[in-house]
């Protein structure tokens, strides 16, 4: 008896939400900025990612840029990946991309914020075997209501959280949150 594998058509239909997800967000907002990430995966992780593109399009969850007024980013240390990262993860149940990246900003800062749009919107391309697929990582800019940190991350992914004038060197998608920061509040 020969097994089917069926990843072909997950990894088909995860692409077909993907790109409806993607111009259901690109439409609705203005100015963004894009990019593009390849990433080659092992079978269980493609499978993974391609059933969360399937459910909603956002492998990765949504993420925030938050920001103080005075152009200072919050990052967050992600042990996991060992460099400062944008607050963000997971969405639940059927929860919107915006109420989730609030969520997750919550849970790895204590920090509240106002979303104010789309500042980043990415396409993450996975590849496993002869199979493809593709996700977006939804990015919102969020003005902080507050900004006293308080680290309460369920996960315990997230060691700190921290203001920041300058980013890092190692801060993970350096290059288009400095374009992003640069696009919302004119050259340094």
């Amino acid at each position: 008896m020969t097994t089917v594998d069926d990843l072909w058509y997950l990894a088909d239909v995860a692409s077909q939400q993907a790109e409806q997800t993607y111009h259901e967000l690109a439409d609705d907002h203005d100015e963004f900025v894009e990019f593009t990430r390849h990433r080659r995966v092992k079978r269980r992780r493609f499978r993974t990612v391609a059933e969360d593109a399937r459910d909603h399009g956002a492998p990765f969850g949504a993420h925030t840029l938050p920001y103080r007024p005075s152009g200072e980013l919050l990052l967050v240390r992600h042990d996991g990946v060992g460099r400062w990262v944008l607050p963000g993860g997971e969405l639940d149940g059927g929860e919107s991309f915006r109420d989730a990246a609030l969520r997750e900003l919550r849970e790895e800062s204590g920090i509240e914020a106002r979303i104010e749009g789309l500042g980043m919107l990415g396409r993450v391309e996975f590849y496993c075997e002869d199979n493809n697929t593709w996700g977006i990582l939804p990015v919102f800019e969020a003005r902080a209501e507050t900004t006293d940190i308080d680290v309460q991350d369920p996960d315990g992914e997230i060691s700190e959280a921290r203001w920041f004038e300058e980013l890092p060197a190692d801060t993970r998608d350096r290059d288009e949150i400095l374009c992003w920061r640069e696009r919302r509040f004119g050259p340094e």
